[in-house]
């Protein structure tokens, strides 16, 4: 075959034949090296738009990022509809909205909503739906560990989405190591109101002094960052009240944490003390603390009792009777 095309005059028969194959592998080569030059440009595009995104949804300087799939979504937006009864179109138009909300308040306020991203979600959208106005023309709100209010700011812009009229009361860890009062209000001033009709009281649940504080009022929506708080607020809760706990150890059908903790959707996390440590919340069943005799100081009061909603992310939902 060497032979063959080292022939001239079968070089010069398949002349036309190469000079034809030449042109067209050009042909190919030069429409491979026009998308493979529009590929690198997309690709170059995409690093850049990445990072931006990254500046505004990424994990610097917050709990995790802001970036949950699809998949994560969906699973959000079931819980929540198995919870409130909302239609499916209306808990995701909530979900959307509420996750606009967070990244909105991140971005222009101190300090960062503090969980996991699913749970933040969830309790924003679930407790508007099922919130009520406690018989009156406002609704109380107490939230136990309020951090730097922006949980409270967002809270009360859905409540205002739909129609309901929000009073606010914050606890938080006693001066000096909570955020500082005036950036609290700051953040809670970009929920649409003015940030010193809040009211912010230092100390913790299980403080009687704070209790006292607390008392001059009936809660229609309570919403606790430790489940073990839920017998300090059994005086406070108006009858029919929406009562939201931590829902401890992950259930079995639980996603695992996200790399990160709190990074992604679900992100059902287990709580201090981990997996093994025992559930207030399923260990109650319906019952959020359980009914004690009075005691030689004095009668303990009647227990929260309440009917289990359902849980959604990393919070289970009681209703007060």
């Amino acid at each position: 075959m060497a032979s063959l095309l080292s022939n001239r005059l079968v070089t010069r028969v398949l002349r036309p034949a190469f000079t034809l194959v030449e042109q067209r592998m050009e042909r190919v080569t030069h429409a491979f090296q026009k998308d493979l030059d529009a590929l690198h440009h997309e690709v170059a595009d995409l690093r850049r738009q990445s990072y931006g995104l990254g500046l505004l949804l990424g994990e610097p300087g917050r709990d995790g990022h802001r970036m949950p799939t699809a998949p994560q979504v969906d699973r959000l937006v079931g819980e929540v509809c198995a919870v409130t009864g909302a239609p499916a179109e209306r808990a995701r138009g909530d979900v959307a909205v509420v996750y606009r909300q967070v990244v909105a308040l991140e971005a222009l306020g101190v300090g960062a909503v503090g969980g996991a991203l699913s749970d933040v979600c969830g309790r924003l959208a679930a407790v508007p739906l099922l919130a009520g106005r406690g018989g009156g023309d406002v609704l109380e709100v107490l939230e136990a560990g309020a951090g730097h209010g922006l949980f409270a700011a967002a809270l009360r812009r859905m409540l205002g989405r739909g129609g309901v009229e929000a009073r606010l009361t914050l606890v938080d860890a006693p001066e000096g190591a909570a955020p500082r009062e005036e950036a609290v209000r700051a953040n809670l001033a970009l929920g649409g109101a003015d940030g010193g009709a809040a009211r912010l009281v230092r100390g913790a649940l299980a403080d009687a002094e704070v209790r006292a504080r607390l008392a001059d009022r009936r809660y229609g929506v309570v919403l606790l960052a430790d489940a073990r708080d839920a017998e300090a607020v059994r005086d406070l809760a108006a009858p029919g009240a929406l009562v939201v706990v931590p829902a401890g150890a992950p259930g079995p059908d639980a996603a695992p944490s996200a790399p990160g903790g709190g990074a992604g959707l679900p992100d059902h996390r287990a709580a201090a003390g981990g997996q093994g440590a025992a559930d207030p919340v399923r260990a109650a069943g319906t019952t959020l603390v359980e009914d004690r005799p009075p005691s030689e100081d004095g009668p303990t009061g009647s227990a929260v009792r309440g009917t289990h909603l359902g849980r959604v992310a990393d919070s289970a939902y009681f209703r007060t009777v």
